[in-house]
């Protein structure tokens, strides 16, 4: 993956350096955004480290948009940030042949692979080349281990599922990074099906380096009646100075 003038400048970057860099340089944990790109065009320039699809999201969209290339279009048409592009397939010569269709579209797009054996040598093959990865469906500490041993660039721990059935959400995040505690070229930690404030709540404050969340749920993380009280009594205070024509010097809209 190279830039315009020939060189591989992604992996240097923060974002994708590594995970101890990016927490020394960077200004907080990343908010991955998922959904239709119709939705997402807001959201993009609030703060997103970027776009992250995945195939149950990808089989939505190529109803609506047509074929998935031309799904990826529209996502790299709304942002210049990174696009995470879930494939699939059945070895590791399909993952990367399909891959590469995609890393040729744009520097943009970063690969999200499922974790299977195969997946061990596409990744191993893509850190060589310098692309980023992400690996999804990651349920147990084992599989973390050997997905990072392989090179990936993201591991994703599922958070959701674990909830669905009564268990800690957050756990698998836990033990990762106490895993992966020193290690100096460790892979970022990003929460996976993070569905609601709570689930985000519990992993950011675990130590994910990130979550993946659709963008409604970046809407619902803003929202708290403490803070819809004092921001009221403050733009209260405000419109009063406004009313009083002391804000004449300054370009107030009506209200």
């Amino acid at each position: 993956m190279s830039t315009k003038n020939g060189t591989s400048a992604k992996l240097t970057e923060p974002l994708f350096g590594t995970a101890e860099n990016a927490r020394m340089t960077g200004s907080g944990p990343a908010i991955w955004l998922a959904g239709d790109p119709e939705d997402l065009t807001e959201w993009m320039d609030r703060g997103a480290a970027g776009i992250v699809t995945n195939t149950v999201v990808l089989n939505q969209m190529v109803q609506k948009y047509g074929q998935i290339t031309e799904v990826t279009k529209r996502y790299l048409d709304i942002t210049d940030k990174p696009v995470v592009i879930e494939i699939d397939g059945h070895s590791t010569e399909e993952l990367l042949s399909v891959g590469e269709v995609f890393t040729k579209m744009s520097d943009q797009i970063i690969l999200k692979i499922p974790a299977t054996t195969y997946a061990l040598d596409a990744f191993s093959e893509l850190k060589k080349a310098r692309i980023p990865t992400f690996c999804t469906t990651v349920f147990t500490l084992p599989q973390a281990a050997a997905v990072a041993a392989a090179g990936v660039t993201h591991v994703l721990p599922f958070c959701e599922p674990y909830k669905e059935v009564g268990g800690d959400p957050t756990k698998l995040i836990r033990d990762c990074r106490e895993m992966l505690d020193g290690w100096g070229d460790r892979p970022f930690i990003t929460a996976a099906l993070v569905r609601s404030v709570e689930t985000a709540d519990a992993a950011l404050r675990d130590g994910a380096d990130g979550i993946i969340i659709f963008w409604p749920i970046l809407k619902d993380m803003m929202q708290s009646h403490l803070t819809d009280e004092w921001n009221k009594t403050f733009l209260d205070e405000w419109n009063s100075m406004d009313n009083a024509g002391l804000l004449n010097d300054l370009p107030v809209q009506p209200h």
